[in-house]
Formats: C-alpha cells, structure tokens, sequence
C-alpha cells in the first residue's frame, strides 16, 4: 500500500522507514523526513479542530548564505551543489565564487541537517574541506548576531 509522507508529501510504500505516533502510523521517503518528523511531529500532525502546518500546505523558507575560505573548483562546486540539492526542502543551491546561498523549507529540512550534509560532502573533498565549512557556519552565526546588533537610522514605529 501506498502513503504520502507526513513531511515532503511523496508516495512510500506505507512501511518504509515506518513508525507509529500517537496510535497513528507514518511512513518517510528518506531517514532525513522521519528525523524531521521525530524532532517536531507537531509541524505535521495536528490537533482536533486544528489542522498542522504541513497539513494547511505552510512552507517556512528559509535562506542561508554560507562563506567559505577557499572557493572550490568547478568539480567540487559540483559536489557541494549536488550533495546539498538531493535534500528534501531545498528550494535553491547556488555557489558562487566563495559563496553558497541555500534556499530551503525548514518544515521540510533544518539547518542541522544541512550543516552535516555539507560535512559529508566535505569529508568526501578533502579533511581541510570539512574545517572549512563547520568555520563557514561559524562565521554565518557571528554575522547574524552582529547584524541584529547593528544601530541604524531606520524609522521606528510608534504606537498611540
């Protein structure tokens, strides 16, 4: 019997890579939808009266733009876009020059699990390939948090 998967919608055989929530049973096309699931059914299955996330059709996407030391050569952009694109949720990959931006929905995949996806593709380019992405994620966080920082003469809204 075929079953949709709770988290990117595509049909699976209705026992693969199975589990039971809640007296109800799931099947996932990847162990990347059923760690998504596990992490947060509640983004897939709702309440009485109350339909998901997932359920009303949300996406929540999401854009990362990743910087690395070294641009990698055309072989290696290669890997990373592919090993990145084969991802469920990932909306847009592109990589240019030192640069990787990814577009993704987070109800579909987490930053986590792009984070790893790019360290196995890492480890696949080289040792030095695996440092220069887990410094590019680094980097991105202290980017974020100084941004938020940041004073600006942007006009605040007033209420009254």
């Amino acid at each position: 019997m075929q079953v949709q998967c709770p988290v990117c919608q595509m049909t699976v055989d209705s026992d693969h890579l199975a589990l039971v929530y809640q007296r109800m049973h799931f099947a996932f096309c990847s162990s990347q939808c059923r760690e998504r699931f596990e992490a947060a059914p509640h983004l897939y299955v709702g309440v009485p009266g109350e339909k998901a996330p997932k359920q009303k059709g949300q996406e929540v996407l999401k854009r990362r733009c990743l910087r690395l030391e070294v641009a990698p050569t055309a072989e290696q952009g290669q890997l990373i876009v592919e090993a990145v694109g084969a991802m469920m949720g990932i909306r847009q990959i592109a990589l240019e020059g030192t640069e990787v931006r990814i577009t993704y929905d987070l109800l579909e995949t987490t930053e986590e699990q792009i984070e790893r996806t790019l360290t196995e593709a890492g480890s696949r380019l080289g040792s030095a390939w695996t440092e220069r992405f887990r410094r590019a994620v680094v980097h991105y966080t202290e980017d974020c948090e100084a941004a938020n920082m940041e004073v600006t003469d942007r006009p605040r809204h007033h209420h009254g």
